[in-house]
C-alpha cells in the first residue's frame, strides 16, 4: 500500500498507483478530498499537456501547488487521467 502523508495526515491511500517519471500518481478516488482547495496554478508538459494543482490544507497549514493531476492528458500519458500526484514535502511510499 503506497501513503503520501503531510503534516501528520494520511493524504492518500491506494495499492493501485502509476509511477510516472518517479512520481506516484494516486487514482483521484484514493485522495481524502477536504484535504484539496483548488489553485489557479496551471504548468504545461510536452508529453503529458497542462496540469492543474491542488493547495493542501491539513490541521491549519497549507502547502502551496503540492499536488498536481492533468486532466485532459495527452494520448502518451493517457493513463494519469483521474490521478492525483505529490510533492513539495509530500513523503509518498
Amino acid at each position: 500500500m503506497v501513503k503520501a502523508t503531510w503534516n501528520d495526515a494520511v493524504i492518500a491511500e491506494s495499492d493501485e498507483t502509476i509511477v510516472v517519471e518517479g512520481n506516484h500518481y494516486f487514482p483521484a478516488a484514493a485522495v481524502r478530498p477536504e484535504y484539496l482547495k483548488p489553485s489557479d496554478t496551471t504548468t504545461v508538459c510536452s508529453w503529458k499537456g497542462t496540469a492543474r494543482y491542488y493547495t493542501l490544507s491539513v490541521n491549519g497549514q497549507e502547502n502551496r501547488d503540492a499536488a498536481w493531476y492533468y486532466p485532459d492528458p495527452k494520448d502518451a500519458a493517457k493513463n494519469i487521467k483521474d490521478r492525483i500526484a505529490f510533492w513539495r514535502g509530500v513523503r509518498v511510499g
